[in-house]
Order: C-alpha cells, then sequence, then structure tokens
C-alpha cells in the first residue's frame, strides 16, 4: 500500500528536489507563491486522469501515466503560445496500490517536468476507494495581450496541424484488441510530447491567429475554434499527415491525445515546413460559411462532423 499521508508528502518533495528551493515558493506551506513575470499574463489549466477513463494500469507503466498526466496540461499550456513554470498534483490513491507503483508514477511525472524546467508546486493527496484519480493543475505565463485563443481565426486563413494525426489512438485500438506494447516503441501514445517550442515560436513570430491542441481529435477540436470564432472550415482528406502505421482516415480525424497543435494563419504568412523539427502541415482553409466539411481527393464534399473524445457522449 502506499507510504502513510506525511511520509508519502516527504517523499514527493524529496523526489521533486523541493528541499533546496526557497521556503514558501514550492512544497511545505499552505500555498505556494508564484512570481508573475514583469509584462505577463498567467496561464491556468487543469485537467483529471481517471483509471479506466484516460489510462488503464494493464495497459499503461506507471511512469507513462504521470508523464501523460503531466503532458495533458504542458499541451494547453503550448496551445496558447505560453511557457510552462510550475505544477500542482493532486493524487487519490487506492489502499491496495504498492508504493513502488507511486514512485513510479512520479519518476515519469518529473522527468516530463525537468525537461521543460516546470517546478512541482504542490498539490494534495488522498485515499481513494477505487481507483487512482490524478489531477493536475499547470500554470505558466505569456506576454499580456499575446496569448494565441481560439477566438482569432479569420476567412481565408489557412489551416496547420504539427506532427501527425491517428498514432495514440491507434495504439489504443490495438491495446484494446490486447496486443501488448514495449512502452518505448509507441511513444507518440505512452509518452506525448507536447508542442511549448512550436507554440512559442508561432507567437513570438506573429503566425498563428488561433490555435488548439489536439487533445480530444482534430474534427472535435476543429469544431471549437470554429465556433469561438464564429466561422467554417474545409479539410483536405489527402493532406492530413499520418503515418504507415496509423493509415485510417478516422483516426487522423477522430483519434484523440496526439498532443498536436492546430493552429490557424493568414495565406500571406510565410510558415515553416518545421519548427524545431516538427514538421508543419497546411490541411485546409476556414471558410465564412458556418459548416466544417471534408473534401476528398476527388473533390467532392461532406460535412465533417465532431467524431473525437467527449466524456459523458
Amino acid at each position: 500500500m502506499p507510504l502513510p499521508e506525511l511520509e508519502l508528502i516527504r517523499r514527493i518533495r524529496r523526489a521533486a528536489n523541493q528541499g533546496a528551493r526557497n521556503p514558501g515558493v514550492g512544497i511545505g506551506d499552505d500555498c505556494a507563491i508564484l512570481p508573475v513575470p514583469r509584462g505577463h499574463e498567467l496561464l491556468v489549466t487543469t485537467d483529471f486522469s481517471l483509471d479506466g477513463v484516460h489510462f488503464r494500469r494493464d495497459w499503461h507503466p506507471p511512469d507513462s501515466i504521470g508523464h501523460r498526466c503531466l503532458a495533458r496540461g504542458l499541451s494547453d499550456i503550448a496551445a496558447m503560445g505560453g511557457t510552462p513554470h510550475s505544477a500542482f498534483l493532486s493524487l487519490a490513491l487506492p489502499a491496495d496500490l504498492p508504493q513502488r507503483w507511486v514512485d513510479d508514477f512520479l519518476r515519469g511525472f518529473l522527468k516530463l517536468a525537468k525537461q521543460y524546467k516546470v517546478q512541482l508546486g504542490g498539490g494534495d493527496t488522498a485515499q481513494s476507494p477505487a481507483g487512482v484519480l490524478a489531477d493536475i493543475i499547470v500554470v505558466g505565463s505569456v506576454p499580456t495581450g499575446k496569448a494565441i485563443l481560439r477566438c482569432g481565426a479569420r476567412p481565408g486563413d489557412l489551416i496547420y496541424v504539427t506532427g501527425t494525426l491517428g498514432a495514440s489512438v491507434a495504439t489504443l485500438q490495438e491495446l484494446r484488441r490486447g496486443k501488448k506494447f514495449w512502452p518505448v516503441t509507441q511513444p507518440r501514445h505512452f509518452y506525448p510530447d507536447p508542442r511549448l517550442t512550436v507554440g512559442r515560436y508561432l507567437r513570438e513570430h506573429k503566425l498563428a491567429t488561433a490555435m488548439i491542441d489536439t487533445s480530444d481529435g482534430l474534427s472535435t477540436d476543429l469544431r471549437h475554434v470554429c465556433d469561438e470564432s464564429r466561422v467554417g472550415a474545409t479539410v483536405e482528406a489527402a493532406a492530413l499527415p499520418h503515418t504507415q502505421a496509423d493509415a485510417s482516415l478516422q483516426f487522423a480525424l477522430h483519434g484523440g491525445e496526439d498532443y498536436e497543435l492546430l493552429f490557424t494563419a493568414p495565406p500571406d504568412k510565410r510558415i515553416p515546413k518545421s519548427i524545431d523539427g516538427v514538421p508543419l502541415t497546411h490541411i485546409g482553409a476556414i471558410t465564412r460559411a458556418r459548416q466544417i466539411k471534408l473534401k476528398s481527393p476527388e473533390g467532392s464534399s461532406q460535412p465533417l462532423l465532431p467524431g473525437g473524445w467527449q466524456h459523458f457522449a
């Protein structure tokens, strides 16, 4: 079972290297104190990771679950063009969960936090009656008035996506069929990399008019952008970037947990083919009509309805 709460907190604090920090900044007081960089606004995002919903312990090793938990929040910061600073982790753990599982979860979480210089600033622990619940809050910043919102897309803007689509859900489908993976062979699912460098580049070079991450699937997340911007869109099916391992068009359109960035840009902006080694692909355009359409390679089109992840759907 997990260690008693006070010892568990001490263990988390040691793992996060908080002992060397200034008192009052991170773990150790009732609240964390977060400085706001001059000329910046705070970005705050929160996400659940639920046993049996976002992961399964018989499918995902604990370090992958910890990594994915933090990646969800970091991807939201990336989608605003921001820089993450601190994370807050609340864990509810069943009494029969081995402490080794908790240690490995924290190892995956803190490895990703170290990669992006994110401080674990605090959180909470509790006993869960059944299953693991992890709630992550990530705090970041962006220069005042410069955050890239979902509401900035305009008719005529071009639509781009980073990386490739569909790999994560393709792996998930294989897991559902009983296939076992060595996690490092499927990093897009087990260890997704939030596109923080790309998001900041797009913001710093004033390229993107609207942006969102593809955590719920392209079709669903593009709908969010169009709704907030009061526009429509046309997506070119033949342009969607995917690999041989996830060649299904349905996976590319509707598969979630890719944590890529979907963004719009004016047609006169020169968009790089790649940023920080991540390819950028032009997949469509924003339209004045309030419908989203999928255009086939033959030239016909049909409505593109949100088919990604929705709780309670």
